[in-house]
């Protein structure tokens, strides 16, 4: 809403008096013929009428509340942070951000919350329950906001640009994790040794090299891997699955990466060179043969 009409509500809402009565909520206002509710065009002879009736359907509470929908109004102020809300329970929610109380916890594990909405959401990976299901394929979600997201696969709506580049993403926090690309961002770091990532999944599967830590086991040899996309690929010799193809030579190939240094018999690119004579290798692993043999 534009300050210019956001003024006119305010100024709207100033000429609107309540005057408690012991058997309804009188409302009276001034040089206006339209309802401040809904903007409901009036003439002067129905207009107390119609605000009359409207009263009788809604507490004064109510009414507020429906005004400062129109004008956008947020009266209720965090006194830490200066986020403003429209009422006062939304505030008491957000202030437990400073205060970290989660008064709300989870009777099968112990884990405690913020609110009561996050509770019930959280109950659900106990349950099982998904009561949120998509009117195109029939899958089913815990929680709303995730079938929303799913949705977009059939609508191919991705609603998040980036402003540098112009590529679309699907989700919020994948065009925040995208724009560290531009920015070098990288706000993760390990606590052991230092080094920082751009994500924090990045960060979990590293740590596992200090603690040792492979949770992902294959079940047909006992082989066991730090992270699930080493395992999946593993799985391919046991399947003999190659989802990977070549689009000049048709050769097909297990893992992606292995296809990406296959091209480069066909483009000639040898993107690793020797930094003691001018010989230039397609795979890391020839140039450090070449260095062992030649350089050592």
């Amino acid at each position: 809403m534009g300050e210019n009409m956001r003024r006119q509500w305010s100024l709207k809402r100033v000429s609107v008096r309540l005057v408690d009565c012991r058997k309804t909520s009188e409302m009276v206002v001034d040089n206006s013929n339209s309802c401040p509710i809904g903007g409901r065009g009036l003439t002067s002879g129905d207009n107390n009428q119609h605000l009359d009736n409207e009263n009788k359907s809604i507490s004064k509470t109510k009414l507020l509340k429906k005004l400062q929908r129109h004008t956008g109004e947020k009266p209720y102020g965090c006194d830490q942070c200066g986020k403003r809300f429209g009422n006062s329970r939304a505030l008491a929610l957000h202030k437990r951000i400073h205060t970290g109380e989660k008064p709300f916890g989870c009777d099968q594990c112990g884990k405690i919350f913020a609110n009561l909405g996050n509770l019930v959401v959280h109950k659900r990976v106990h349950s099982g329950e998904k009561p949120y299901g998509c009117d195109r394929c029939g899958k089913t979600f815990a929680r709303s906001g995730v079938l929303n997201v799913h949705k977009r696969i059939h609508t191919r709506e991705k609603p998040f640009g980036c402003d540098q580049c112009g590529i679309f993403f699907t989700q919020l926090g994948n065009l925040v994790r995208h724009k560290r690309v531009h920015s070098g961002e990288k706000p993760f770091g390990c606590d052991q040794c230092g080094k920082i990532f751009t994500h924090s999944g990045t960060l979990n599967v590293h740590k596992r090299i200090h603690t040792g830590e492979k949770p992902y086991g294959c079940d047909q040899c006992g082989n066991v891997f730090a992270n699930l996309a080493t395992l999946i690929a593993h799985k391919r010799l046991h399947s003999g699955e190659k989802p990977y193809g070549c689009d000049q030579c048709g050769k097909r190939f297990a893992q992606s990466q292995a296809l990406v240094t296959h091209k480069r018999i066909h483009t000639g690119e040898k993107p690793y060179g020797c930094d003691q004579c001018e010989k230039r290798f397609c795979q890391a692993g020839n140039l450090s043969l070449h260095r062992r043999k030649h350089h050592s």
